[in-house]
């Protein structure tokens, strides 16, 4: 499974590794190509040793995490989501390997714009996909979980494309209580901060909100000095926007920074708003693969009861 080329380079399988783009909380990133289709992947790289050792809950370990990303990306297909192309696992070697979509762009914070942020237009088209590709996880019920810019990439046509689900969580039903709060402070909503079992979609749309503000203002409504203080500033402080800002990116920011859970806007209601809109109409629904497939077994009266995957 491992071993090198001719000229010295790595080889995991059929990728030559060329270099190292990123570090996760558990291993690293690394940039392969394939000697098949000549195309680039992010490899993600673990040690299963290192997993099987780190303790991440009283009955859990990191390994539990990782396989629980990859059962999660398995089922996924959207525009706007990472996909995970495979996954490499020899039971007689130590190294655990997933194989990723390469997103040969950048992260939504970077780029020009005014001073602060990227600039209202720029912004509304990152925030369409990042909706697009959070509603099509929440129809599955999958909670990402910790939606921030740097999970969101920009390829080279300008799509933004949702990543890391390392700390995704998924559902059998729309039940998505949850009471691990894994998630970047900054972008905590404000019911996480206080230890209590709260609603996962509904930190998912703070998240959004919070995210959106960074693109436009190019800094975060809630910062305290210590993780504490930022926590209280979450749950206590007023939302403060400049006077000039449009009234109805004010409006939108407003309810997806709303700290009352129940009245904070949905993702159905944010893909509606006149902001969001603006010259490009509704955000399309995006009727999903395996939302595809039903409904043609039901249109040639068949049903297959097989679970689909990608291949490993």
């Amino acid at each position: 499974m491992c071993f090198q080329d001719e000229n010295g380079n790595k080889m995991v399988n059929e990728y030559v590794r060329e270099c190292k783009i990123g570090a996760g909380s558990y291993g690293k990133v690394v940039l392969y190509r394939s000697l098949v289709d000549g195309q680039h992947y992010a490899i993600k790289a673990f040690h299963k040793s290192h997993l099987l050792k780190l303790r991440v809950a009283p009955s859990e370990t990191a390994m539990t995490d990782v396989l629980r990303e990859v059962h999660i990306m398995k089922m996924l297909h959207h525009p706007n989501i990472v996909n995970l192309i495979e996954v490499i696992d020899d039971p007689d070697i130590d190294h655990f390997y997933m194989v990723l979509e390469y997103v040969e762009g950048k992260w939504v914070c970077e780029g020009s714009g005014p001073p602060g942020g990227i600039g209202e237009c720029t912004a509304r088209k990152y925030l369409r996909d990042i909706v697009s590709g959070l509603m099509y996880l929440h129809a599955h019920n999958i909670v990402h979980g910790d939606i921030k810019p740097d999970n969101l990439l920009v390829s080279r046509n300008g799509t933004v494309k949702i990543g890391d689900f390392s700390v995704s969580q998924v559902f059998e039903d729309e039940n998505d209580e949850l009471r691990r709060s894994p998630g970047t402070p900054v972008f905590t909503a404000p019911e996480c901060c206080l230890g209590l079992t709260y609603r996962g979609r509904a930190a998912d749309t703070w998240a959004v909100g919070v995210t959106l503000y960074c693109l436009v203002l190019g800094q975060y409504p809630f910062l305290g000095d210590t993780l504490q203080d930022t926590y209280d500033k979450i749950v206590n402080n007023p939302l403060v926007l400049p006077d000039d800002m449009t009234p109805q990116l004010k409006n939108l920011l407003e309810g997806l920074l709303c700290k009352d859970p129940i009245m904070r806007l949905t993702l159905e209601a944010v893909a509606k708003h006149t902001w969001v809109i603006g010259d490009d109409g509704s955000i399309p629904q995006y009727s999903c693969w395996c939302k595809r497939k039903s409904l043609r077994e039901e249109s040639n009266g068949t049903k297959d009861d097989s679970s689909i995957t990608h291949s490993d």
